[in-house]
């Protein structure tokens, strides 16, 4: 950034105003950007200019978070994340005297060298600078500022009698935890700041101690950039530090710069120091107090011309040295250690084949430390993100969410989450990279909700650990009968007066189960009373919430979301089950009546919608006597029974009262009578619920997968579950009650008796192979005879016989069929399927499959011909497996098909649905006929024209009847 306007140095003490100056000048421009130390103090200064101008022009840009509005003007960064070449109007760096810090420093010395804004630049730190801007920057005008407030030094003074309002500060984690917990013990708590907390902790622990709710603040020396707090008394634990490398006692300048953060604008301030640290000797004190330090003389520098031809060039003018005496080449750096480590691996130098592959290198590397670990655990990270981005161009997805996602958990303990915060810092600063995922705007979001989340329980560990004050505010907020304010985000977490106290579930409080024994009985009485108008407005939400919000589950819960309000009860009857709601008693009986009432409305329209047939039968008025009673019975069985429960009283239906039932759509099948559109998956899943809790189980049985024709059977399974399911056990296996029907229908048109094969629609139907659809027929009561023979060779139909076929059929009179269309035992007829019979609301009659006899000479002799054929060729014939069905029911109970011809078998009637030969008995094969011998197969091109079925019911049966015995 070049300019030729006015460049300015605003030198002198803490608490003089100087970034106040800044953003004022800023503002005083059409546009500007100012780099801070710290991103924790670049927040606070964003956070105020977008108070004053608005977040549509104000930009914020650290290595972690980027907002940048399409019309930014003025930019708030770290000194690293600054943009360059911009051309901005205004330009200024804050805390210039970090030029020579041994770790940075050579970005401040990069920033004083070349920054500049068009119309001005500002410099603002410590008064150690003069010199050396006002010789590495032609023109610079200097400012002094006097501090606004008096700073004292105290001496030495114990924890237990250090002054309200102090902040005493360590050098290392573990004296800040230890300083903490004895403040806790001793003074009833403290706030802890440092550099590694978030924004979001680092503002949420301050905010413990601006508002008063603590009166002493444990911080590091990051509280000395920029943190300006109500501070009244520094302390010191420490007069050293370690640096990165080494323990090295803290320098007077440094000193003062964390001391003068006691004392506010134009309050005083005291310092001074605490355990073990020694009392400060009378002319540093005095140094401190005066502000007077030795000045500056050596700006740690890097070279900014970078050399990517090569990684080992790069390297080389990275270790550029130079000529300037106010300049020394910094230390090795993390980001260049990281690159002389990877240029090393053999699998990364293999890649690099020019200038473009070093730069993507070089950018790899700048991925900071966050983590801590080591620096080989860094150098790997490094390498996989530099074999992603060469390879792929960006880094994956699904790794970058693993990473994401091991890192995205809230629980632990303070050093648990404090490790997970610093690792979600590094993927913030990948998702920051522009070009390095597919989508950054989503991964931004991503990582800084992970952070947001982290940070909120990070301060809620510190605030659990080292503040005792939940209990107590919670305490005089009650015996005070003020009224206490709670708080609920989005994931259910309840926090009281700022403290987490537990987790909302639905209508339940969840307690947090890291309070003590001692407090937890205030801790939900505090809770729930604070609660109730939560409770309120979350039966408010869910009275209005729509049906779709809701659900059940398999074992009869009720579910608002992913919480459960309330569970299913058993009522007075099936179809009418009660509602229990889970709800505190707390939250009071309206809540509850209310949110009893929702969930109410909510099942029974489920139920009313999904088992509307049912419904509509059970409320049908114009059914009467044995109508009435059978559809009773059927929703008694939730639309699903089955037929050998209730053979007599189907027997006793009449034909109108049938019909009547029919226009419900139930079907009188032959092992089951059924409503078919109550066997779709969501009846279906609903009826088992509801049977469940009708037969009081304990543990539900859940509806078998979707679109299956057969399901393994349970044998562990309730009686009837197979029923209430939808399906029809049948030895190890179960088939579908509508398929079974189907099933059923081909069956009748075969010789149950002489034996029969399977056809190619029943393997078809049912899904299965041939010995698999064997074993089913076994379930079913029938002999499965296994052999074998020769295949047969497919022999093409005579031409004569396929146009013989449709004049014998049209001069064929159709049977005329009154009873059951699904083949009952009293009028077993054939039913016309259709492609979905579960949507089947009616059954539609179709003329029986008569059996064919008397087939032509000329097919035998044909088929007899293409054997012949064969055996001369003498080619081995291809040897098949098949199965012979009979009808083989148990001697007592089960089902049996409809033309076995026991007792029960339809009168009148054979195993094709025509009339019975006089006697009662049962044909099975037709005896001999014109001298042929028994068993010999016979072929008709035309069916025996069918006689007419007469109905038993009908007034002049009788008189047909007899006429049918003169004749």
């Amino acid at each position: 950034m070049a300019g030729n306007g006015r460049i300015e140095a605003v030198l002198g003490p803490t608490n003089t105003g100087k970034t106040h100056y800044a953003i004022e000048r800023m503002l005083a421009y059409r546009s500007g950007i100012i780099g801070l130390p710290l991103r924790l103090l670049a927040r606070e200064v964003y956070d105020k200019i977008k108070a004053i101008r608005g977040p549509s022009v104000v930009a914020l840009v650290t290595g972690e978070e980027r907002i940048v509005p399409d019309r930014a003007q003025y930019w708030v960064c770290t000194v690293e994340a600054m943009p360059q070449g911009m051309g901005a109007d205004f330009v200024a760096i804050d805390e210039i005297q970090l030029c020579a810090d041994p770790e940075r420093g050579h970005v401040f010395t990069d920033r004083l060298l070349k920054a500049r804004g068009q119309h001005e630049t500002l410099f603002l730190g410590a008064d150690t600078m003069r010199s050396a801007i006002a010789a590495l920057v032609p023109g610079v005008v200097f400012h002094h500022r006097e501090r606004m407030s008096e700073l004292t030094y105290v001496g030495a003074k114990k924890l237990s009698r250090m002054p309200p309002r102090s902040a005493i500060v360590g050098f290392s984690v573990d004296s800040v935890y230890a300083i903490a917990e004895l403040l806790r013990r001793q003074k009833g708590g403290a706030a802890v700041v440092m550099g590694a907390l978030s924004p979001r902790t680092r503002n949420a622990q301050v905010e413990l101690y601006q508002n008063g709710e603590v009166d002493y603040l444990v911080a590091t020396d990051a509280i000395g950039m920029g943190l300006n707090l109500d501070i009244r008394h520094v302390a010191f634990s420490s007069l050293a530090k370690f640096d990165g490398r080494r323990m090295r006692a803290l320098q007077p300048n440094e000193l003062a710069q964390i001391a003068g953060r006691a004392g506010r604008h134009t309050e005083n301030g005291t310092f001074g120091v605490t355990g073990e640290a020694r009392p400060l000797n009378e002319d540093m004190a005095q140094a401190i107090v005066d502000n007077r330090f030795v000045p500056v003389r050596k700006l740690h520098w890097r070279n900014g011309r970078l050399d990517f031809g090569t990684p080992d060039r790069l390297i080389r003018s990275l270790e550029l040295q130079t000529q300037d005496e106010w300049l020394t080449r910094s230390r090795d750096s993390e980001d260049l250690l990281s690159l002389k480590s990877l240029s090393n691996v053999p699998e990364i130098s293999d890649r690099i084949t020019g200038g473009p592959d070093v730069k993507l290198l070089w950018d790899v590397c700048r991925i900071p430390d966050f983590r801590g670990i080591s620096h080989a655990e860094h150098a790997g990270l490094l390498e996989s993100i530099f074999g992603y981005l060469h390879d792929d161009g960006c880094i994956p997805d699904d790794w970058m969410a693993r990473q994401v996602k091991r890192i995205d958990r809230t629980e632990g303990d303070i050093d648990t989450v404090s490790k997970r915060l610093a690792f979600i810092r590094t993927w913030t600063y990948v998702a920051q990279r522009k070009g390095w995922l597919r989508d950054e705007s989503h991964w931004r979001e991503v990582t800084r909700a992970v952070e947001d989340r982290l940070s909120d329980a990070l301060h809620a560990r510190l605030t659990q650990r080292f503040v005792d004050r939940r209990t107590s505010v919670l305490l005089r907020r009650l015996k005070q009968k003020e009224s206490l304010v709670a708080e609920v985000n989005d994931k259910g977490e309840v926090t009281v007066e700022g403290q987490f106290v537990g987790r909302l579930a639905g209508f339940r409080f969840v307690q947090d189960q890291s309070a003590s024994p001692d407090e937890a009985r205030t801790l939900r009485q505090a809770s729930l009373q604070s609660l109730v108008p939560h409770f309120h407005l979350r039966a408010d939400r869910l009275y209005n919430a729509p049906d779709t919000e809701l659900d059940y589950t398999e074992q009869g819960g009720l579910m608002w979301g992913d919480s459960a309000v309330g569970k299913l009860v058993a009522g007075s009857e099936t179809l009418k089950p009660r509602v229990q709601a889970f709800v505190d008693e707390e939250a009071g009986p309206e809540v509850a009546q209310k949110v009893e009432r929702r969930l109410q409305h909510f099942i029974d329209r489920k139920i009313a919608t999904l088992f509307e047939p049912l419904l509509g039968l059970q409320n049908d008025e114009t059914l009467t006597g044995l109508a009435r009673g059978f559809a009773f019975q059927m929703v008694e069985a939730n639309g699903v029974l089955p037929r050998e429960r209730v053979a007599n009283d189907v027997k006793s239906l009449d034909q109108d009262a049938r019909g009547a039932l029919r226009k419900h759509g139930i079907r009188f099948g032959q092992f089951t009578i059924f409503l078919p559109l109550l066997l779709k998956p969501a009846p279906t899943r609903l009826r088992l619920v509801l049977w469940s809790l009708a037969q009081d189980l304990s543990e539900f049985p859940e509806s078998p997968p979707p679109g299956l024709v057969t399901v393994p059977a349970r044998s562990d399974a309730p009686d009837g579950y197979h029923t209430m399911s939808g399906y029809h056990a049948a030895g190890d296996r179960a088939i579908r009650i509508d398929m079974l029907e189907r099933l059923a229908d081909m069956l009748r048109a075969q010789d149950t008796r002489g034996g029969f094969e399977a056809t190619a629609d029943m393997l078809s139907i049912t899904g299965m192979t041939l010995e698999q659809f064997a074993v089913l027929m076994t379930g079913l009561g029938y002999a499965a005879d296994r052999a074998e023979r020769p295949k047969q060779r497919a022999v093409p139909a005579p031409q004569k016989a396929e146009q013989a076929t449709p004049a014998a059929d049209a001069t064929a009179e159709p049977e005329v069929s009154t009873g059951d269309t699904t083949g009952e035992p009293e009028d077993a007829a054939n039913v016309a399927v259709t492609a979905d019979p579960v949507a089947e609301a009616a059954e539609t009659d179709t003329p029986p499959v008569p059996e064919a006899e008397n087939a032509p000479d000329a097919v035998a002799d044909e088929t007899a011909e293409v054997v012949d054929e064969a055996a001369k060729e003498n080619t081995p014939a291809e040897i098949e497996v098949f199965y012979t069905f009979r009808w083989s029911p148990p001697r007592r109970g089960g089902n049996r098909p409809q033309n076995a011809g026991k007792r029960g078998a339809t009168k009148g009637r054979n195993q094709g649905g025509g009339e019975r030969p006089k006697g009662g008995k049962p044909k099975g094969k037709r005896p001999p006929k014109d001298g042929k011998p028994q068993g010999a197969k016979t072929f008709v091109a035309r069916p025996p024209k069918a006689e007419k079925k007469i109905d038993p019911d009908n007034p002049f049966a009788a008189a047909l009847m007899g006429l049918r015995d003169k004749s």
